[in-house]
């Protein structure tokens, strides 16, 4: 008998709407090649659900979603909801409950695709940013104290522990023993002298555990340089929770577009179900015209059954885009002509020929 697995999908809002149901096509069609199911179950949640039940899940959301063997999300927001509810009220809530505390970009160029970087290949842009993603930076403790006065005042602390550390540079130094054998510590060190000289230190103690993986440290300011001018140098680079936020989203624009990036907000422990999603936004403005990229929905869906254990459907997924891509199949925002619908068909195609 093939094995089941269940996943939630949550669409959210925007192109999410369009992406996820195309995604979970190219998923089922895997699954179908490989010999294994996928018994789908769809949730509302997202700014949407907001606006009619005043939050962007329902209060046993989490334990609903707890018993999934993975989530498969699009993206969360709209210009009529305070963009500072989507991750705090959804994204953030269910990384920090699911103890999803490695988020995975993978930053590699796609057959056919001409990026930005001139004179580089898919063999120079080729690595993967790991961002600790449940503390650091975006733990949200803080507080506005008279803000409308001449004296008013705002703070944001950032959290780092031990534990949150050691675990996310395990992840990182494993991944690099199955990659190309090298991890970039991307710090700030010099000027945030506390928490990332303690990130640094404590970084550095895993990284001794790994004496059969190369380990160098580099400032965030030359890390932007040199994913720019020389992306080869790169094959895991681990980094914090903001600094990730950031540079993952210039790895995506030296793929070309940021509709090409996927992710993977993952439990590495299988305690929880980890969750998948493009690296891009909602898009509303751009949101039911059927032109949205789909592929960095269709990529991390790919990363979901790698994470389940389906490899082999992974890359056949994975295989696929860059057939798809090497045709010069492109939606309008990467310079192309098609439509959403029909990069996810071809993608569909190739997986099946």
């Amino acid at each position: 008998m093939s094995k089941t697995y269940r996943i939630a999908a949550v669409n959210g809002d925007g192109i999410g709407h369009e992406i996820v149901p195309l995604g979970l096509d190219v998923m089922q069609a895997a699954a179908g090649r490989f010999g294994f199911s996928l018994d789908v179950t769809h949730f509302p949640f997202g700014a949407g659900y907001y606006q009619q039940h005043g939050d962007f899940m329902p209060t046993d959301g989490l334990n609903t979603l707890k018993a999934f063997d993975a989530i498969y999300f699009g993206a969360v927001g709209l210009p009529a909801v305070d963009d500072t509810l989507p991750a705090k009220l959804y994204t953030f809530k269910v990384r920090t409950h699911f103890k999803q505390y490695v988020n995975y970009r993978p930053v590699k160029l796609l057959a056919g695709v001409d990026g930005p970087l001139r004179n580089k290949t898919q063999q120079d842009i080729d690595f993967v940013v790991i961002r600790e993603n449940n503390e650091g930076e975006f733990v949200q403790n803080g507080k506005i104290l008279y803000p409308d006065s001449p004296h008013g005042l705002a703070t944001d602390t950032s959290v780092f522990t031990r534990k949150g550390i050691e675990q996310v540079a395990h992840y990182s130094f494993q991944l690099a023993q199955k990659r190309r054998g090298k991890v970039t510590n991307v710090t700030k060190s010099n000027t945030l002298i506390n928490t990332l000289a303690y990130w640094d230190k404590v970084i550095a103690e895993v990284a001794e555990q790994y004496p059969d993986v190369a380990y160098t440290k580099m400032y965030v300011d030359a890390a932007a340089a040199n994913f720019v001018l020389r992306p080869e140098v790169f094959d895991v680079v681990l980094t914090t929770n903001m600094i990730g936020d950031i540079l993952s989203d210039l790895g995506g624009a030296i793929m070309g577009s940021l509709g090409y990036g996927p992710s993977g907000n993952i439990n590495p422990e299988r305690e929880f179900p980890s969750m998948f999603e493009p690296i891009h936004g909602s898009a509303p403005d751009i949101a039911g015209k059927g032109i949205a990229n789909p592929i960095g929905q269709i990529w991390s869906g790919a990363l979901l059954l790698e994470h389940i254990g389906e490899k082999g459907a992974a890359d056949a997924i994975v295989q696929a885009i860059n057939t798809v891509t090497a045709s010069g199949l492109r939606t309008a925002d990467v310079g192309g002509k098609a439509g959403t619908a029909e990069v996810a068909e071809a993608i569909i195609k190739a997986l099946e020929a």
